[in-house]
C-alpha cells in the first residue's frame, strides 16, 4: 500500500471511529430524553431554583402527598419536580396519594397519613371550624377560575334563570349557601334543588339529570368545547364572590412545627416545578402525562385536552412578575368571610360559624 495512502487512512480512521461514537452516545442522550418526554431544565444564577441541591444526599426522607383528585393540571408543577429529580436532589422521596372519593386530602393531612395535599379554601375553612385545621402553604392558581355552568340549549342564560332548578353538588355544606348568594346576586331569590352526585358532573348535566353544575373552566369547560358540547358559562367572581385561591397546597400545625426545614425543601422543589410549568407550557404538560400514565396506565388518553388546558392555566399559575405560590391577607379574609356570613360553614355540632382567625389558615414562609 502506498505510504501516502497508509497516513491517510491512519488519521482518518480513528477520526471517523471518534465520530460515530459521539453520534451514537448523543442519540442515546436524545433517546432518552424523548422517552421522558422532557430536556433538561437551566436556571439563571438569581433563580431560587439555582439553589437546588444538585448532589442529592444518599439518605432520602419519605414525604407523602395527598392528591384532591385524579391527576390533571392543577398538578403538573408537582409531575415536572418529579420527573427532574428536584425533590430527590432535596433529598425528599415524594410518593403521591392517590385520590380517594373515601377519605379528603384535609382528613389524610390532619390525621397525619400524608405530610401535605391538596385542597381548596372552602374545605380549609370548613377544616378549621370543625376543630381539625389545616394550613395553606402556597396558592397553585392565583386566581379563581370556577363557573357554574348550564347547557347552551336549557335556555338557562344567567344565574337568576337557576331559581327552582337542579343543582349537582359534591355534598360540601357550603355549596348551597355560596351557589344561592350567587343566584341572588343576579336577582333571583337562591332557591334550587340541589342533589348529591354519584356521575361525573359533565356527564350528569349533559344527560339532563341536573340543570347546572359548578366546575373548573381550565378543565371541563375546555372539555366541553372539545367535544362539542356548547354552554353558558358564569364565572363566579362576577357574580358577587370574592376572589381567592383554590386548589392549595395545605400541611398540617404538627408538620409545621416538627418538620419546617423539610417543608422549605419540598416548596422549593415545588415552585421550581410550577415555575418551569409557566413558561413551558408543552414540555410540562408532556411530563404530566408520561409520568401519570407510566404510574397508572390510561390516566391520561386525550392528549389534547391535556395541552389545551395546560395552555389555560399556565400564565394563570400566578401573575407576571409575581412570584409562584405567594398568598395576601386579602384573599383569605374575604372570602371566607363570605362563606361564613351565608350560613355555609359549620362547626362540629353542625352550627353556623360566623367567625375564626383567618390569619392562621395560610403562610408564605416555606416559599423561597
Amino acid at each position: 500500500m502506498h505510504k501516502r495512502t497508509r497516513l491517510l487512512l491512519s488519521i482518518c480512521i480513528p477520526v471517523v471511529l471518534i465520530i460515530v461514537v459521539v453520534s451514537a452516545y448523543l442519540f442515546q442522550l436524545r433517546a432518552a430524553s424523548s422517552a421522558q418526554g422532557t430536556s433538561h431544565v437551566t436556571v439563571t444564577p438569581s433563580s431560587p431554583c439555582a439553589s437546588l441541591n444538585k448532589a442529592a444526599p444518599q439518605q432520602l426522607t419519605t414525604m407523602n402527598l395527598a392528591l384532591d383528585w385524579t391527576p390533571n393540571t392543577n398538578h403538573t408543577g408537582i409531575y415536572v419536580a418529579l420527573v427532574q429529580n428536584w425533590y430527590r436532589e432535596e433529598g425528599i422521596d415524594l410518593h403521591l396519594l392517590p385520590y380517594s372519593a373515601n377519605v379528603s386530602p384535609d382528613v389524610l393531612v390532619a390525621s397525619g397519613k400524608a405530610d401535605v395535599g391538596i385542597s381548596a379554601t372552602e374545605g380549609i375553612v370548613a377544616d378549621a371550624a370543625v376543630g381539625q385545621p389545616v394550613v395553606s402553604i402556597a396558592a397553585i392558581i392565583q386566581h379563581n377560575t370556577s363557573a357554574l355552568v348550564t347547557l347552551k340549549s336549557s335556555g338557562l342564560t344567567r344565574p337568576r334563570d337557576l331559581d327552582g332548578k337542579t343543582y349537582g353538588g359534591f355534598g360540601a355544606p357550603y355549596e348551597s349557601a355560596v351557589v344561592g348568594e350567587i343566584i341572588k346576586q343576579d336577582g333571583g331569590k337562591g332557591q334550587f334543588t340541589n342533589v348529591t352526585l354519584s356521575i361525573d358532573a359533565m356527564q350528569a348535566l349533559e344527560s339532563h339529570r341536573i340543570d347546572f353544575v359548578w366546575v373548573f373552566q381550565g378543565w371541563e369547560v375546555i372539555q366541553a368545547q372539545r367535544d362539542g358540547v356548547q354552554l353558558n358559562v358564569f364565572p363566579i367572581t362576577n357574580y358577587g364572590v370574592a376572589d381567592y385561591y383554590t386548589p392549595n397546597i395545605i400541611t398540617s400545625p404538627t408538620e409545621i412545627q416538627r418538620e419546617p426545614d423539610l417543608l422549605r425543601r419540598f416548596m422549593l422543589a415545588t415552585s421550581c416545578g410550577y415555575d418551569y410549568a409557566r413558561t413551558h407550557a408543552h414540555d410540562a404538560a408532556k411530563m404530566l402525562m408520561n409520568k401519570a400514565n407510566a404510574d397508572n396506565p390510561g390516566t391520561f388518553t386525550d392528549t389534547g385536552l391535556v395541552y389545551a388546558s395546560q395552555d389555560y392555566l399556565s400564565p394563570r399559575y400566578a401573575d407576571s412578575g409575581r412570584k409562584w405560590g405567594w398568598q395576601d391577607a386579602a384573599p383569605w379574609h374575604n372570602y371566607p368571610q363570605f362563606i361564613l356570613d351565608t350560613g355555609g360553614i359549620l362547626d362540629a355540632s353542625s352550627k353556623p360559624v360566623h367567625s375564626m382567625n383567618f390569619d392562621a389558615l395560610w403562610t408564605n414562609k416555606f416559599l423561597p
